[in-house]
């Protein structure tokens, strides 16, 4: 499957900004998408993840309450809402695919296929 995200860009603390990630050529019923970040310095982080099939979401604490993934069907495509945004949410953001096989989601090594990064910028 093949991962193309969007949506970064500058946004204040306290703001919110959505990102987008589109997927294909694959049966996406059989996958997770996650979404990851990477801030400069510093290692790729799980932010969230949803599985294609019955839609399950799950989040990491930093961003419970504040982040929301979904995704359409019809558009192949998964949503990463955020807001409350703050200046430590600012990194390079990426999408990535697995096959739902029993591991964590939050295990960026599971994932095998991975869009190109998407800046978020968060200013105080």
């Amino acid at each position: 499957v093949q991962l193309q995200a969007s949506g970064g860009g500058l946004v204040q603390a306290g703001g919110s900004l959505g990102l987008s990630c589109v997927a294909s050529g694959g049966l996406l019923s059989r996958y997770v998408i996650g979404w990851f970040r990477q801030a400069p310095g510093k290692e790729r982080e799980y932010v969230a993840a949803i599985r294609w099939s019955g839609g399950m979401t799950g989040y990491a604490e930093s961003v419970k309450g504040r982040f929301a993934v979904s995704k359409t069907n019809a558009k192949n495509t998964v949503y990463l809402q955020m807001n409350s945004l703050k200046p430590e949410d600012a990194a390079v953001y990426y999408c990535a695919a697995k096959i739902q096989d029993g591991s964590r989601w939050s295990d960026s090594s599971t994932y095998g296929n991975w869009g190109q990064g998407t800046q978020v910028t968060v200013s105080s």
